[in-house]
């Protein structure tokens, strides 16, 4: 929608006011809500991978709906199908990813996730780039029919992976919940200490989860799960109200207050930025799982906070001027911001939310996440255009201002994860470990060998026969 935004075909195709601007951008967040109350229920029912490839035929749907809109009517419904196979999407795959990769890859992979989503503006944005010569309407109808490319592949992908193994013992399929912890872990070893460890820590708490037997009210209701349930939730703001979303929608706007106004130009520094937050956001993934989660997000969200406030300076004095230092230094501090978020902010937004939901919310807790950043995302997107159109360059001094409370709470009221598996992580927030293994990391050597025998774990289990 970003690169949409900017090409004077689509404008002049719908006829586009402000309103109708920002309700075909924000629509897909309607979409998102509407399909949060499923997502939840869908991942547990149907498994991670069959949520995935139904998440990616409903896109497929609405994109060559908005593709091939002949009206503005036709367009918001293509919108709203790809929002709702996306919120089943954001809900199912961090799971999967989550419960499926060995921890020592788990900040990578789950960082690889949001970092792609790059690999998506750069398909994008050079499609548009492309096709900007163009007069006719195709200008804007390619770049939206390419949509259906991702989903394709992704669906194809899909058939070759395993099922979550967590999401397998709770079906009771524990041989084969065995085979994908050996297959992803240690090369196919079942008796492999590490696997048996790990298989022994999610049986045993699984084993407990299902023993209490609480509805999904009942579970929500413990201390320790309504403290993950807010930390899920209030994450949301800084994904969707850090000042990225505009970015992302508005592109176009951004570059006209800062005294870029030729669309193909605009287009130009469209691409070259989703490239550099492409590099950015693969050394994040990197980063994540060496750097504690407070303390990145802390960084790159005080790192977006401060560019923000230089980038709102720099358009107030310079966005109506000749001034091209001023102009470009401008632009410099959106590149500045753009990678001082990938780096952060990007990998932790599918890291950090699954990772602190215990197996008996994960599903129902990652679609309150959904609901929430889909929510925000309606109200940012269909807010900025006005603010804009209001008070300019002042929208991102109050932006900046709020990123400043999301950094204070992070500070005070963020739990660490850092090394730690899905079970240890339940220790955090309940008090107690629902296993009688030892942590994995505390039974780990020199260069991560594992220095803990099969019969150790076993030793360690005191409810052997009810776990399995």
């Amino acid at each position: 929608m970003g690169s949409l935004n900017v090409m004077p075909t689509y404008k002049a195709y719908f006829n586009l006011n402000t309103t109708l601007f920002s309700f075909n951008s924000a629509v897909q967040y309607v979409g998102g809500v509407v399909a949060t109350p499923f997502a939840g229920y869908l991942a547990d029912w149907l498994g991670r991978r069959r949520s995935i490839t139904l998440s990616c035929v409903i896109t497929i749907v609405g994109a060559i709906l908005q593709g091939a809109a002949q009206n503005v009517a036709m367009f918001i419904v293509g919108r709203f199908i790809i929002g709702f196979g996306m919120a089943i999407a954001q809900t199912a795959c961090p799971i999967y990813v989550a419960e499926t990769v060995p921890l020592k890859h788990r900040p990578f992979a789950l960082g690889l996730y949001y970092a792609c989503w790059n690999l998506g503006t750069i398909l994008a944005s050079s499609t548009s780039f492309g096709v900007r010569n163009y007069t006719s309407n195709w200008q804007w109808r390619i770049p939206s029919l390419i949509q259906v490319l991702p989903g394709v592949i992704c669906m194809a992908i899909v058939m070759f992976l395993p099922e979550s193994p967590r999401w397998l013992v709770y079906q009771d399929r524990h041989e084969e919940a065995l085979e994908v912890l050996a297959i992803v872990g240690a090369q196919g070893d079942t008796e492999a200490p590490e696997i048996q460890l790990q298989y022994r820590e999610i049986t045993d708490t699984l084993a407990f989860e299902k023993s209490r037997n609480l509805n999904l009210v009942q579970s929500w209701s413990t201390k320790g799960n309504r403290k993950r349930l807010t930390l899920a939730s209030t994450f949301s703001f800084i994904v969707m109200c850090g000042g990225s979303n505009v970015m992302v929608f508005y592109f176009g706007s951004m570059m006209s207050q800062a005294g870029i106004k030729d669309y193909k130009t605009q287009l130009k520094i469209s691409l070259s930025l989703s490239c550099w937050a492409l590099s950015f956001a693969i050394f994040g993934s990197w980063l994540a799982g060496r750097v504690g989660r407070k303390p990145l997000c802390v960084v790159s969200l005080g790192g977006q906070t401060v560019f923000l406030f230089i980038f709102g300076g720099l358009v107030g004095k310079f966005g109506t001027s000749n001034n091209n230092s001023g102009i470009y230094a401008a632009i410099a501090m959106l590149f500045l911001f753009q990678a001082i978020h990938v780096i952060g902010v990007t990998p932790l937004t599918v890291l950090y939310p699954p990772e602190i939901l215990s197996y008996e919310i994960r599903a129902s807790g990652m679609a309150l996440y959904t609901f929430t950043t889909k929510a925000l995302g309606l109200v940012t997107v269909m807010v900025w255009p006005f603010s804009f159109k209001g008070i300019g360059w002042k929208t991102f001094m109050w932006n900046g201002g709020l990123n400043i409370l999301m950094v204070i709470g992070v500070i005070l009221y963020w739990v660490e994860t850092k090394g730690l598996t899905l079970e240890e992580i339940d220790e955090l927030f309940d008090g107690v470990k629902h296993s009688d293994v030892p942590n994995l990391k505390e039974v780990s050597g020199k260069d991560n060998e594992i220095l803990i025998s099969t019969e150790m774990i076993k030793d360690a289990s005191k409810h052997d026969g009810q776990a399995r």
